[in-house]
């Protein structure tokens, strides 16, 4: 029988022991051309208020590639990281605001990364199959007690927990700052960093550069475009309320390569121009999400929200080490009634438009926008984000010289259940499917399923009702 198209992947509930032995700060190995008191220049990309975030990541490593080990995992990953941090110094730093709440990197004394060693008394098979990201893995991500959520003042900038498991594997939980770098900054960090562990010397390919005063704002300031994706927006409809008071619950599933030719084909838009295979996920995703919560009244304005790399938009192209965010946020909007009957090809035309109108006009005027404005919250009024991963190298760049991780990924996408994450598949996977992990009520999953399923098509039933499970 042929593997399904889609696929509902899931996941262990668990409770995970964790020990903390001991806390260690990591500064760079080497003088850094920086001193006491200096500070270095964020730019509004690295200072939106989606930014000030830490984005949390997970890798497993299995005993059997530890064999050859010539020292001990943490001795390894901190050695290598006191390398790195001297060309990436920054992230020995911390942030603080300026006199008009906008963030720079400081330097002082008693700074660094932090690094946090632990054990669990499980072994790493009793975590279950790790092909989906389960947010009982969180205690194998490092959190300071009581710490408030969205905190990134005076933090460290980077935190590494390495967990040692019963049977001798071990987990690495990441928090990077996302002030510091956007997905692909981040994935130049990491790579320099395994690269310098798993050879014993320093790694830095490409050399990393800050150069952030390049998105320095205009003077005056030059908003040219609506943007409506940081917008205040009155939630006039039951969908925030829906999705937070009832607790939702995190759902992955494998999206297969054949099922994504497919949806792109059924989604292109009736116009000319081919759509992409995220403009055509996207668009059926947010149309089963708002489906399956049963948003109403129908005629409330709804966002869709995801993050384009605007590197290639650039008139004057950036260092090949920039490390900073190049990331703009374009925004499709829709009333519910639209959305919900309107047909998918439409929908996608829409994604596709929005995907298309990021230039580098656009990202000056964000860059603008955020400057006049610099919104202080997280605006989640009738709004989904889509975040795509799947281009991103997580497995190829986190070899420390213990192989690929057998998962390498997110973690918790409950905290803030209006994000929706596209995730390459592990790496044993060449196929190209990709796993979508998206926050529901359980009320409204088996709905969602059904929707992405595509169960309500006369055509997919007749074509494809054998290869979805």
């Amino acid at each position: 029988m042929a593997p399904p198209w889609v696929e509902e992947l899931h996941f262990h509930q668990l409770n995970i022991p964790v020990t903390i032995h001991q806390t260690v700060s990591v500064t760079p190995s080497r003088p850094i051309p920086v001193k006491h008191g200096d500070s270095l220049y964020l730019s509004n990309l690295d200072d939106m208020i989606g930014a000030r975030v830490f984005t949390p990541t997970i890798y497993f490593y299995q005993s059997d590639n530890l064999k050859f080990c010539q020292k001990p995992v943490m001795e390894t990953l901190r050695d290598a990281l006191a390398s790195v941090l001297v060309p990436y110094y920054p992230f020995s730093g911390r942030l603080r605001e300026t006199k008009n709440g906008k963030l720079e990197v400081f330097f002082g004394p008693e700074q660094g990364a932090l690094m946090v060693e632990a054990q669990s008394e499980m072994a790493l098979a009793e975590l279950g199959d790790l092909a989906a990201p389960n947010p009982a893995w969180t205690p194998l991500i490092f959190k300071f007690p009581n710490e408030e959520q969205y905190k990134v003042l005076d933090m460290p900038l980077l935190i590494a927990q390495v967990t040692h498991f019963r049977c001798g594997s071990f987990s690495l939980g990441l928090r990077l700052c996302h002030c510091i770098c956007d997905g692909l900054g981040a994935m130049q960090f990491l790579g320099a960093w395994a690269a310098t562990a798993k050879t014993g010397l320093m790694v830095i390919t490409p050399e990393p550069c800050w150069d952030r005063e390049l998105f320095r704002p205009c003077n005056p300031p030059m908003v040219k475009f609506p943007h409506t994706e940081f917008m205040r927006i009155e939630e006039g409809s039951n969908l925030t309320m829906t999705l937070w008071q009832a607790k939702p619950i995190q759902k992955c599933y494998r999206i297969s390569r054949e099922f994504q030719t497919w949806l792109k084909t059924l989604a292109q838009p009736y116009d000319n121009p081919a759509c992409s295979t995220f403009d055509a996920m996207a668009a059926h995703i947010w149309r089963s999400w708002v489906k399956a919560l049963d948003v109403r009244p129908s005629d409330y304005m709804l966002r869709l929200t995801f993050s384009v790399n605007a590197r290639q938009k650039l008139n004057a192209p950036l260092k090949d080490g920039f490390y900073g965010n190049v990331v703009c946020v374009p925004c499709v909007t829709s009333t519910v009634s639209e959305l919900v009957d309107g047909q998918l090809p439409e929908t996608t035309r829409l994604v596709r438009e929005a995907r298309l109108s990021v230039s580098e006009k656009y990202l000056r005027s964000t860059v603008d926008y955020v400057e006049v404005e610099r919104p202080r919250r997280l605006e989640f009024g009738g709004k989904l984000t889509i975040t795509q991963w799947t281009r991103f190298s997580i497995y190829k760049s986190a070899d420390f010289g213990w192989g690929t991780p057998l998962y390498a990924g997110p973690i918790d996408l409950t905290p803030t259940p209006q994000v929706c994450v596209l995730l390459p598949e592990g790496k044993a996977d060449s196929s190209c499917s990709m796993i979508v992990c998206i926050c529901l009520p359980e009320s409204a999953a088996q709905k969602f399923k059904h929707n992405l399923f595509m169960m309500n098509s006369t055509d997919e039933n007749e074509n494809t009702s054998t290869k979805l499970s």
